[in-house]
């Protein structure tokens, strides 16, 4: 289903919008450098220490006014700045694209681990997929915001997914508007399919890069075991021990 503006009925609502979110959009931009310091910060620690870093992807987003009236109108919400500050949580917001599906929680528990975010709501949509098979980590957390016009609490809303859910997602966005009157049938199938092939080879890459993992510790324990060097070391270990009880 479409959802249209009729600015004749709304016109000073959508213009009030307008003004506001536009005027503040900074506000929200500035939520959002917030979250995205700490995972540059956590990026470049994954770095220093030689860590195989989890994210793959940082993208973000303000909604527009027009969004913004689009999703109240959606959502069956008067049209004014109030209602939208009061009942959308995704004005500002964040999506990270993960490899595996361990990353996802990995960074979820660095989000919600931060002392100066509060954790609104979690909607885990791994473990409860949506009816269409939309996979996904929703948080909404609550940013302190100090700017020169405004000190405050911003909710953000933080999207973290895999590669390949996000593959989807864009793509069922995308086809959702070539089919206005909700999608048929045939194609809402094909997307539930697409969407479960999907999930299995992400759960297929998981298993894959644990094994990845255990074979290389194993390999580590051996190799650092029997490496030439250790090895010529232990073999002189017991000598040199009879070398020094003779010299003392």
């Amino acid at each position: 289903m479409s959802y249209k503006i009729v600015e004749s009925n709304f016109s000073y609502e959508i213009e009030e919008i307008n003004s506001f979110f536009t005027n503040n959009k900074n506000v929200y931009l500035s939520a959002i450098r917030v979250i995205n310091v700490k995972l540059e910060n956590l990026v470049e620690e994954y770095d220093y220490q030689s860590i195989r870093n989890p994210i793959h992807q940082i993208k973000t987003r303000v909604k527009s006014p027009q969004s913004i009236v689009n999703k109240l109108q959606k959502r069956g919400f008067a049209i004014n700045v109030k209602t939208a500050r009061e009942n959308l949580s995704d004005i500002a917001g964040i999506r990270i694209l993960c490899s595996y599906i361990d990353d996802i929680y990995k960074i979820s528990s660095f989000i919600t681990s931060q002392n100066d975010l509060k954790v609104e709501r979690i909607s885990d949509y791994l473990r409860n997929p949506k009816p269409n098979g939309y996979r996904s980590l929703h948080l909404i957390v609550s940013v302190p915001v100090s700017l020169l016009s405004t000190t405050g609490q911003v909710k953000v809303e933080i999207q973290i997914r895999t590669i390949g859910m996000d593959f989807w997602a864009s793509l069922e966005h995308e086809l959702s508007y070539k089919f206005p009157e909700g999608k048929n049938k045939t194609v809402t199938g094909e997307l539930k399919q697409c969407a479960d092939v999907i999930a299995e080879t992400d759960l297929r890459m998981q298993r894959l890069h644990n094994i990845n993992n255990t074979s290389r510790k194993n390999n580590k324990g051996v190799n650092s075991a029997t490496s030439p060097t250790k090895v010529f070391f232990q073999k002189l270990k017991y000598p040199l021990l009879l070398l020094k009880q003779k010299l003392y």
